[in-house]
């Protein structure tokens, strides 16, 4: 399938979103770091390929700003996610795809009051359905609603206004 360029910032961001989520899964797996993985993207997966036409297409800046923020504070993002889970759940027993767009939506959540709660949860849950038909997008809609909701996100949103 040929991918053509966003017509506007919402499948901008949508691209960037779906591309920091899949980096985050590959550094978690291949233990790379963020600088060369954020290149690798923007050189080689991101906007046009002169061999292969056009790639995923995603606002780079806002790709680097989410990939860059959740590595600066995974610490601080686990934590959060950490004591919203069930009882006898842990962090590490989330699929890793998953963890990758709950990490990603969990920043958006705390640190860019600039994108309403609601895009935030709907996208990283579609994000989520398109690599499985099970139960795992409704866990992760159930987890970023309450964060959501025990963050105050809407709260911190109108802050930033």
């Amino acid at each position: 399938m040929t991918r053509t360029k966003p017509s506007t910032l919402t499948d901008a961001r949508r691209g960037a979103r779906l591309a920091a989520v899949q980096a985050l899964y590959q550094m978690e797996m291949s233990g790379g770091g963020v600088k060369s993985t954020v290149r690798e993207y923007l050189d080689h997966r991101l906007g046009e390929d002169s061999e292969t036409g056009p790639l995923e297409t995603a606002d780079a800046d806002f790709f680097r700003a989410l990939v860059e923020g959740v590595v600066a504070e995974q610490a601080l993002i686990d934590a959060s996610i950490k004591t919203r889970l069930a009882k006898g759940w842990r962090l590490e027993r989330i699929d890793s795809i998953v963890r990758a767009a709950v990490r990603a939506a969990t920043f958006e959540l705390l640190r860019r009051g600039d994108v309403p709660v609601a895009v935030v949860i709907d996208e990283y849950v579609g994000i989520v359905n398109a690599f499985f038909e099970g139960p795992e997008g409704g866990f992760t809609n159930g987890l970023l609603d309450r964060l959501a909701r025990e963050l105050n996100a809407n709260d911190l949103r109108q802050l930033t206004s």
